[in-house]
């Protein structure tokens, strides 16, 4: 099963107000991304956030998974709970890069 699109607008609209949020269709799944920075990955209609120092705190309790095979374990975002989810990004967003671009290989 992947995302649908109600989701990941759904997904958007939870933290509406953090920045400027945009995402990207990736390998049929979605990247979320705040200010430019990524900060969510949004598979099969779940929501995760990496495993990071900066919200070990808050996410303790929160389940944990695997957003695609061959990934690290991440956190799954209670993306109903608004108010939380718009901490957690917050946080996230401070410690993310901007990701470099990437360069065209010649031929």
């Amino acid at each position: 099963m992947s995302t649908t699109n109600e989701y990941i607008e759904y997904v958007c609209e939870q933290i509406n107000g953090v920045g400027n949020i945009r995402y990207k269709k990736m390998f049929g799944e979605y990247m979320v991304y705040v200010n430019e920075k990524p900060v969510i990955i949004v598979c099969d209609n779940t929501t995760f956030v990496k495993k990071l120092d900066c919200i070990e705190k808050e996410m303790e309790n929160a389940d944990i998974g695997y957003p695609y095979k061959g990934a690290k374990e991440h956190y799954i975002l209670d993306i109903d709970n608004s108010d939380f989810c718009k901490f957690i990004v917050t946080q996230i967003e401070k410690v993310t890069p901007i990701p470099k671009p990437k360069k065209n290989k010649e031929k």
